[in-house]
């Protein structure tokens, strides 16, 4: 039987797409098959387990400022807020004690809005409810930190009594970013 370069090359490529779609499929159902929930914030911030070779310095304190700007979705978590579980999450399993991390996260923008009670999102948001409202009652229990950029606050018209719990207003983002490094926290970058 004699088979024609032109339908071996079709063979070749037909094979190597097959395989090229078999290992994706693959990646994709392990990555997030990869991730579970953490040892502190059980409902939010799953992590998954890491080999690291960057060794976390023992009795190293974590303090790290987060910024937040963007706004989720209507009835969609923030994902940038579920940073912060993740951040407690993936730090405790690794062997980090609770008390040694503390995390702050200064929101201004449009992202104001997910730190505000029902009352004054579901009007914003399709009558939504805030579903941001439990992981952040449960960073806080945490000891989680959050400022809203009074700028933008007076901008949106929220006060102090539209937080909802455990949120505070700082005069601005750039305010609270100065005094978070003032306090010895890090930015971080993502």
């Amino acid at each position: 039987m004699t088979v024609s370069l032109h339908s071996a090359r079709k063979c070749v490529l037909a094979a190597a797409i097959f395989t090229l779609m078999t290992s994706l499929s693959f990646t994709a159902s392990a990555g997030t098959e990869a991730f579970k929930s953490g040892p502190i914030i059980k409902d939010y911030g799953k992590i998954a387990e890491v080999n690291s070779s960057l060794v976390i310095p023992a009795g190293m304190k974590f303090k790290v400022a987060f910024d937040l700007s963007s706004a989720a979705k209507p009835a969609e978590l923030n994902r940038s807020i579920d940073t912060l579980a993740r951040f407690i999450n993936m730090h405790v399993a690794a062997g980090v004690k609770l008390e040694d991390i503390s995390v702050a996260m200064v929101v201004h923008g449009k992202a104001a809005n997910d730190m505000t009670k029902d009352s004054v999102y579901q009007p914003l948001n399709a009558g939504q409810k805030n579903v941001n409202k439990d992981l952040i009652a449960q960073l806080v229990k945490h000891g989680a930190k959050f400022y809203v950029c009074g700028q933008t606050a007076a901008y949106y018209g929220i006060t102090t009594d539209d937080l909802l719990p455990g949120v505070e207003m700082a005069l601005s983002a750039l305010t609270a970013h100065a005094v978070l490094a003032h306090d010895g926290y890090s930015v971080n970058p993502f």
